[in-house]
């Protein structure tokens, strides 16, 4: 029996697939929108990631892709140089401005 609807993961993915734009969008979204949730930050760069394609990932990322999965799955928090190591892999850079009450 065929399910009627996608789960959430699988919407994300269709919406992200091959659209850069949106993938940087939905992350910047996700760090505006999260910033004092890193649970939500980490599930959105995951998405991304996994839409981008793990393997790749870990190779632009220069970790062996059990270390990158162990990393993104939600049940730890990274290294803050591996942090970085995704997001520079990622293409994007953060940075620091202050916050508008």
């Amino acid at each position: 029996m065929k399910r009627k609807f996608k789960t959430w993961e699988e919407v994300v993915h269709d919406q992200l697939k091959d659209k850069p734009e949106d993938q940087y969008n939905y992350l910047k979204t996700a760090f505006e929108e999260s910033y004092d949730m890193p649970n939500v930050i980490m599930s959105a760069i995951r998405q991304v990631a996994e839409v981008r394609g793990i393997s790749q990932l870990a190779l632009d990322a220069e970790l062996n892709r059990e270390n990158l999965y162990r990393a993104l799955s939600g049940n730890t928090f990274p290294r803050i140089d591996t942090f970085f190591k995704i997001i520079n892999a990622l293409g994007l850079r953060l940075t620091v401005e202050p916050r508008v009450s």
